[in-house]
C-alpha cells in the first residue's frame, strides 16, 4: 500500500535556474513522510519530542532526477515504507508532475503577447504527468541517551507495516 501527498512547488523550492534545487527534492519527500504519519494518527512529535529518548535519523538517502520541476507545478508524491529490520525501515518515493503537466504560469512571446505555458489553455489535451524523481530514505531507530540502535517504536512500526 502507499500514501499520496500533493503539493505545489513554491518559489523557495527553486534555485537560480528556476528549477527545484536538488536537495529540496528530499525536503519534499520528508514533508510527505510527515504528512503520512500525521494522517495515520502518528505525528512526529509523538515519538521525536524533546522529552523522547528516540531518534529516527536517516542513515542513507538517494535520489534519481528524471525531469525538472518548476515553480507552480503541482506534484504528487507517493511513498511506500518497507521494514528492513526490527530497528530500521526504508521509504521509497515517486514524485510525479512538472513538464507543463499542471499549473504553469503564462509566458510572454517576442511580441509581448501572453502565451499559455500550459497545453490545456491552448485547447490541446493535457499532457499526462510524468515521473520527475524517485528517492529512497533508510531510517534507523536510535536511543538518544545510549547512542545505539533500538526497535522502531510500536506506533511507527505499525505505520510501516500497514502501508
Amino acid at each position: 500500500m502507499s500514501f499520496i501527498y500533493e503539493r505545489t512547488i513554491r518559489l523557495a523550492d527553486t534555485d537560480a535556474a528556476g528549477v527545484v534545487f536538488f536537495a529540496n527534492t528530499l525536503a519534499l519527500c520528508h514533508e510527505a513522510y510527515e504528512a503520512a504519519l500525521a494522517a495515520a494518527g502518528c505525528p512526529v512529535a509523538d515519538f521525536l519530542g524533546r522529552d523522547s529518548d528516540v531518534l529516527i535519523p536517516i542513515a542513507k538517502a538517494s535520489t534519481d532526477y528524471l525531469r525538472p520541476l518548476f515553480c507552480g507545478d503541482l506534484v504528487r508524491i507517493t511513498l511506500r515504507p518497507t521494514r528492513l529490520s526490527e530497528e530500521s525501515f526504508a521509504i521509497d518515493y515517486e514524485i510525479v508532475g512538472g513538464s507543463g503537466s499542471v499549473r504553469r504560469p503564462a509566458l510572454a512571446d517576442k511580441a509581448g503577447a501572453l502565451v499559455a505555458a500550459n497545453a490545456s489553455a491552448l485547447g490541446a489535451a493535457e499532457p499526462r504527468p510524468k515521473v520527475a524523481a524517485r528517492a529512497r530514505t533508510e531510517h534507523v531507530a536510535t536511543s538518544r541517551s545510549k547512542r545505539c540502535r533500538i526497535p522502531v517504536p510500536e506506533k511507527l512500526a505499525a505505520w510501516v507495516d500497514a502501508l
